[in-house]
């Protein structure tokens, strides 16, 4: 009697949970992943070896472009409500609550305290095509001084970090750092690009 032959098949591999896997992965980083805010001015920053890594949150940030010009900007959307009404305050220039709201969102802005009402009721894509002096720094009119006073008010926790570009005057960055220092804040972060270690 003859042998029955046995039909081989190849194994087959089922790619869709694979693929189920796949796109919730993707799904997963892009509803995670946080959006780099539009920076008014980009800063090509000096190289260091050091190590330190920045905090994610409780940050004020002070930016020092190669033209001279100061930049500020501070996390945490209640803090920079505080904040903004502290200086109002203090510089009598009477902001909205829909001005606040709007301040708390915003990315790094350069402006006198006089033209920041304008700046901050400016459509987002309008206010990237306009030219920002800078917060003013010199010995007459310091207002980087304040602004930093009320963002400590407003988070006492705040780690100050300076980043500058490096073809800035020295100068210019002298200032912020004098500022930081007449107002008490000795402790305060270079942000720097990573250098391999030379060793």
């Amino acid at each position: 009697m003859g042998k029955a032959k046995v039909h081989r098949t190849s194994p087959s591999l089922d790619m869709t949970p694979m693929v189920d896997l796949g796109f919730l992965l993707v799904t997963f980083f892009m509803l995670t992943a946080t959006a780099a805010p539009d920076e008014p001015v980009a800063v090509d920053m000096p190289s260091s070896v050091s190590e330190i890594k920045m905090p994610e949150t409780d940050i004020l940030l002070i930016t020092v472009a190669d033209d001279g010009k100061v930049f500020f900007n501070m996390d945490g959307k209640y803090n920079r409500q505080e904040l903004l009404k502290s200086m109002g305050e203090r510089y009598n220039v009477q902001f909205s609550d829909e001005e606040v709201a709007r301040f708390a969102v915003m990315s790094t802005f350069g402006l006198p305290i006089g033209q920041l009402k304008e700046f901050i009721n400016l459509a987002p894509d309008e206010r990237k095509k306009v030219n920002q002096p800078g917060v003013p720094v010199d010995s007459l009119n310091n207002q980087l001084k304040d602004w930093i006073i009320f963002s400590r008010m407003a988070n006492p926790k705040l780690r100050i970090a300076i980043k500058g570009d490096s073809d800035t005057n020295y100068p210019v960055v002298e200032k912020v750092i004098n500022t930081l220092i007449d107002n008490k804040v000795n402790r305060f972060n270079l942000i720097t690009n990573m250098e391999r270690n030379p060793s």
